[in-house]
């Protein structure tokens, strides 16, 4: 044993009294040190873990050397609860047993983390603290009577390091609710109303009519729009269409809700193709094209497009530029659209800006049964770069040369 840990060791060798000076509260070593005012949390905390009074536990430290004991400005309570003793211990610090500094208003992470700890609700957590001589913050209202382990999720805006938290009566951006929204697969209408419920504000008020505007896909628990990624233009036009509100409406309602506003023109009118030409599988449905600006409309959209519509390629991609999806610069429109170009393009793992190499051609070859070469001229002629010098097979790989 070191000379420090000699100096603070009890006499006693009673378990109880052992417990009580550990700092850990287990009975073993580090020691509380004497010369060190005893936290009124570790008060609780021991009066918790060994179901007696606070003012049992108080008389017996005085009779072990600690003088110098923190109170509350209230009494001492007259029993702590076992279950209470998680409230009790800072969330806050990340190892050994640090008990809640009661010189300190109780901050909102503190009650949300135990509420989930205990699986209690927070406005539960918050009056057992006050009940302990505790000063809990408050929002603009009471707390939740409900528990939700989600809680957690929703104030916690920066995961870094050690991480950052909302605290109390904070107003929160909008951009914060779609993104915590997403994490935790929930509808961001959903998100803002317990937010506001936890006392937070925020620059809009939340409305039923919000998860229609926010949901772009029928997907369970997801499909929300986020705060990175402007909406496609197909779900606005879905939404003005499904609800009878006007563009401008819905436009500025998802830019009050923290969504970015589109790159395309969002056509008052749309034309009668474009629920068709927007939507992913030409059904004139969810999942919507989402904008590329990296690598641009894949080609092999706007041909099953045109074979859908009757539109030639070049009237199907000139309508799509105009709202908001535009091809790469690399890639050739043919004139005429057709099966063979559509299937072959589905077996391309390469977009605009990269380079198609042999092994690439060799697996298109392969799935389409036509030949290296064939595979190879007409990816160039459609704008793809293959810059390996290669002399490509003319037989179909699994076909016998002649």
């Amino acid at each position: 044993m070191s000379r420090a840990s000699e100096r603070h060791a009890p006499e006693s060798q009673d378990p109880d009294d052992l417990l009580i000076v550990s700092n850990n509260l287990n009975g073993r070593y580090p020691w509380q040190d004497p010369g060190e005012q005893v936290p009124y949390g570790r008060v609780l905390l021991v009066a918790a873990k060994l179901k007696w009074s606070p003012a049992a536990v108080v008389v017996r430290l005085g009779a072990l050397g600690y003088a110098d004991i923190q109170r509350s400005e209230g009494p001492l309570p007259e029993a702590v609860e076992p279950d209470d003793a998680t409230l009790l211990q800072s969330v806050e610090v990340r190892y050994g047993l640090t008990p809640v500094d009661i010189d300190k208003t109780v901050s909102l992470r503190q009650i949300v983390e135990s509420a989930a700890l205990t699986e209690r609700s927070p406005a539960d957590v918050a009056r057992r603290m006050t009940a302990y001589g505790y000063q809990v913050g408050t929002g603009a209202r009471p707390l939740p009577e409900t528990a939700d382990p989600r809680d957690v999720a929703l104030i916690l805006t920066e995961r870094r390091s050690f991480g950052s938290w909302l605290d109390w009566g904070e107003e929160v951006p909008a951009q914060h609710v779609l993104g915590v929204a997403l994490e935790l697969s929930c509808s961001p209408y959903v998100a803002a109303k317990r937010l506001i419920a936890l006392g937070f504000r925020l620059p809009y008020t939340p409305e039923p009519g919000d998860e229609r505007l926010l949901k772009y896909a029928d997907t369970p628990g997801g499909g929300w729009l986020g705060r990175w990624t402007a909406p496609p233009v197909g779900h606005i036009l879905a939404v003005v269409r499904d609800t009878g509100r006007s563009q401008a409406n819905v436009l500025a309602r998802l830019n009050e809700l923290g969504c970015q506003r589109p790159d395309g023109d969002v056509p008052d009118t749309p034309e009668a193709d474009d629920f068709v030409l927007l939507s992913a599988n030409l059904d004139g449905r969810a999942p919507w094209l989402w904008k590329n600006n990296v690598a641009g409309l894949q080609l092999r959209h706007v041909l099953r497009a045109s074979l859908a519509t009757g539109r030639g390629p070049a009237q199907v991609a000139e309508r799509l530029s105009a709202l908001g999806h535009r091809l790469h610069e690399n890639a050739n429109l043919p004139e005429v659209a057709t099966e063979p170009d559509i299937h072959l393009l589905e077996t391309l793992t390469r977009s605009y800006l990269d380079d198609v190499h042999l092994e690439h051609v060799l697996r298109s070859a392969t799935l389409t049964g036509r030949t290296p070469s064939d595979v190879a001229t007409r990816l160039t002629a459609l704008g793809y770069r293959l810059p390996d010098e290669v002399k490509y097979p003319e037989v179909a790989p699994g076909a016998r040369a002649a």
